[in-house]
């Protein structure tokens, strides 16, 4: 004959399901928050590139539009 399931096994049972759960929770949340981290970081990478080509482009039509700058005048000593 087989013996009813003790209290200390049921009692086991459920808080090893409980620990389960939750390191399951656990898991799935540093994995959401390294899915956020990398999505973040994609994110600053192509601002970053962005930002570095329009800078590049304004360097550019600023250059082409202002005139190139001009040796000084030497000045004249003034003669009395």
């Amino acid at each position: 004959m087989s013996q009813p399931p003790s209290r200390h096994s049921s009692a086991r049972r459920n808080a090893e399901a409980l620990m389960n759960r939750a390191q399951k929770r656990e898991t799935n949340f540093k994995l959401e928050q390294e899915r956020e981290h990398e999505a973040i970081a994609l994110k600053t990478a192509r601002l970053r590139e962005l930002r570095l080509a329009k800078e590049a482009e304004e360097k550019k039509q600023q250059a082409a539009a202002s005139p190139p700058p001009r040796a000084p005048r030497p000045r004249r000593s003034k003669q009395t």
